[in-house]
């Protein structure tokens, strides 16, 4: 049974024990230097879905290139993208962008205090929305992520689905009770880092955990069940065979992806789906989507890309064309050395080292 209130919950202990650990366990990272609301804007919207270490050299690339909200709102989203390139969830880099213009129009370049207003933002949700409040301006928001839900969940024994409106909402009210007005930055961070470091999933390190004498999980043996949470549907797969297609220019037919949707405005090499285009017609099916004239060559690899909710099985093979350019607007001729200026999703950029002359550029 959840613990349904905090009525015997020693709160102000909680807290010291909390802030303590923090104080002497947390890492050293970038974005933990400053209180600047736009560095830990970026650095929250990079850590979405994405481990820590792998978001340290991108926030430090991306802080270099736009190092403040006026430098992002002015770039171009291409470059913007670029810069994102290889981070994935690339909907986190557009809706930034187009955030930060909103920031610089509407609020004078001035993240907003206010939580209506930061929430109306693009791609700002309810964490992202109580981390830049907390950490940035000192206010009592909760910031609950997926390590925070854990953190909560065995602490109090919370046995209802953790992806529900409801029991979302009673995390919200649980931590937003539990946060010292005198420090929120501090606690909300230390249950993030609590949860990172040794409330992990699978096996949590219970003997190392500062606030082990508050875990009703812990002492009804159950904290590696927790947090209940409903299984996700199984991964559609589709099978692709991707075209590398060079003419007698070596220029390489590249095409853009359209303005919404999976990976939106990346380039990437013709794709061509094989549950609904048999090999046979693959030649056939490119004359009459983009009017190019192509010649299938050899097999080069295979690739697997896993999406939240999507896998692409991919085919690469090299192609050649006599074509020098296309009506399709999707399509562009380029030169090897124009692919490094161009975003490319994960996949495509792994499979570069397949194109013919490849190591010239």
């Amino acid at each position: 049974m959840s613990r349904q209130s905090l009525q015997n919950f020693d709160i102000q202990t909680f807290q010291k024990q909390m802030l303590s650990w923090y104080e002497e366990n947390k890492r050293q990272l970038p974005w933990r230097k400053t209180k600047d609301p736009y560095k830990i804007w970026v650095s929250e919207i990079m850590l979405q879905q994405t481990q820590v270490n792998t978001v340290i050299p991108y926030f430090e690339r991306f802080m270099t290139k736009f190092p403040t909200v006026y430098h992002l709102a002015a770039a171009d989203e291409q470059t913007v993208l670029k810069m994102w390139e290889g981070l994935g969830y690339y909907s986190r880099a557009r809706h930034l962008h187009e955030a930060a213009k909103d920031v610089v129009n509407n609020y004078g370049g001035e993240i907003p205090q206010d939580p209506k207003k930061l929430g109306r933002l693009k791609g700002i949700g309810p964490y992202t929305k109580g981390a830049i409040l907390s950490i940035a301006f000192d206010q009592v928001e909760p910031a609950i992520d997926g390590n925070v839900m854990r953190v909560i969940s065995r602490i109090l024994k919370i046995e209802e689905d953790i992806t529900t409106y409801q029991t979302k909402k009673l995390f919200d009210q649980y931590v937003r009770r539990m946060i010292p007005a005198h420090n929120p930055s501090s606690f909300n961070q230390g249950l993030m880092e609590l949860g990172a470091l040794v409330c992990t999933p699978k096996e949590p390190m219970c003997l190392l955990c500062p606030v082990q004498q508050h875990c009703l999980a812990f002492s009804a043996g159950i904290e590696k069940e927790l947090p209940i949470k409903t299984k996700n549907k199984r991964q559609k797969a589709i099978p692709y065979v991707v075209l590398l297609i060079t003419n007698d220019k070596n220029e390489i037919v590249i095409e853009k992806r359209p303005k919404s949707g999976l990976l939106a405005n990346m380039w990437q090499f013709p794709m061509v789906p094989l549950n609904e285009i048999g090999f046979d017609h693959i030649e056939s099916w490119l004359y009459a989507e983009y009017g190019l004239n192509v010649s299938i060559h050899e097999q080069k690899g295979t690739l697997k890309h896993i999406f939240t909710h999507l896998i692409w099985d991919m085919d690469i093979y090299t192609a050649n064309t006599a074509d020098e350019q296309s009506s399709d607007q999707r399509l562009s001729f380029v030169k090897p050395k124009d692919l490094d200026t161009l975003p490319f999703p994960v996949p495509h950029l792994k499979m570069m080292k397949y194109l013919p002359g490849n190591g010239s550029f």
